[in-house]
């Protein structure tokens, strides 16, 4: 909503892009209500991505040979690596390295080199790997000195200190980028100047960051405002689905059924809310003008 209203105030467009590279929780029709919901509130994106045009259809899971050709461009130049560990491997390293003072061990600069991947295989075994097709992922190659930064539209000046992130990954083993590599490619393609999105996504700017600079592209990095979350209605953590359905109140905009559980979640629409009234609530919740109004419209 706020992409939306930001774009409309400066004669811009709204993009919608479906970022559906998790195929693990991929629901069956969830495109299809997002639509719906996005239409009821009044929140059209300039292209529809069911009818084509310059920004659609866009599905990141269309496009897994470009994510994969910048992957390879990035093993290429040293900028990231192949990493060949198993999910078996990468639990032991967890619960081995796993203490009160550290528990969630990272694959960073201080373990890279004690996994198997092409950092620290001898390069004939890596050569062996890949051409026996044995199940690998891409990550990128933090650097173990250094410091990264951007101004954030709302926080200001954010800095991040390289050697405390993780080698994260970019291209999986079943051929999908994650969200970092997806959403860099993707926001340089589409040309897109300003990208508003949940605080949680924060930790991972200093890897987006990164993937701008390694690309040659930081010149064209949109804007970013990372905004708050809605919380529960106790402060811990952000709202979910299951506290509206545990305390009686609608988290989505219109009723959705789950197909995997047959479950409902009853929406506003349903309950008789009207778009604009709902509209205005969410506004509500995350902006504040300072002049006291309480009544807004998407105009």
């Amino acid at each position: 909503m706020f992409n939306y209203l930001f774009a409309r105030s400066r004669g811009g467009e709204f993009i919608l892009r479906i970022e559906d590279t998790d195929q693990s929780r991929f629901v069956d029709g969830a495109e299809a209500y997002i639509m719906a919901c996005l239409a009821w509130c009044g929140l059209e994106p300039d292209e529809d991505p069911f009818k084509g045009g310059p920004y659609g259809p866009y599905r990141q899971s269309e496009r897994k040979g470009i994510y994969k050709e910048f992957a390879l461009r990035l093993v290429k130049e040293g900028k990231a690596y192949y990493a060949f560990d198993t999910p078996e491997e990468l639990d032991i390293m967890r619960m081995r390295l796993k203490s009160e003072a550290n528990p969630s061990p990272q694959y960073d600069h201080r373990l890279r080199m004690q996994m198997r991947n092409s950092l620290s295989l001898p390069k004939e075994e890596v050569e062996r790997l890949l051409q026996e097709g044995v199940p690998h992922v891409i990550r990128i190659h933090m650097p173990e000195q250094g410091t990264v930064s951007f101004t954030d539209m709302i926080r200001g000046d954010v800095v991040f200190h390289t050697g405390q992130v993780d080698d994260k990954v970019l291209l999986k083993a079943d051929g999908m980028p994650t969200y970092h590599l997806a959403v860099v490619v993707d926001d340089y393609h589409m040309k897109i100047t300003h990208a508003f999105r949940g605080e949680e996504w924060l930790p991972s700017a200093p890897v987006h960051l990164l993937l701008w600079r390694y690309l040659g592209w930081e010149e064209a990095m949109p804007r970013w405002a990372h905004l708050p979350l809605i919380l529960k209605p106790d402060g811990n953590g952000k709202l979910s689905k299951r506290d509206g359905d545990r305390l009686g109140f609608p988290v989505f905009a219109m009723d959705w059924r789950d197909p995997r559980s047959g479950e409902l979640s009853k929406g506003f629409r349903e309950l008789g809310f009207l778009p604009e009234a709902f509209v205005n609530m969410l506004a509500m919740l995350g902006w504040n003008d300072g002049s006291g109004q309480e009544l807004f419209g998407l105009g």
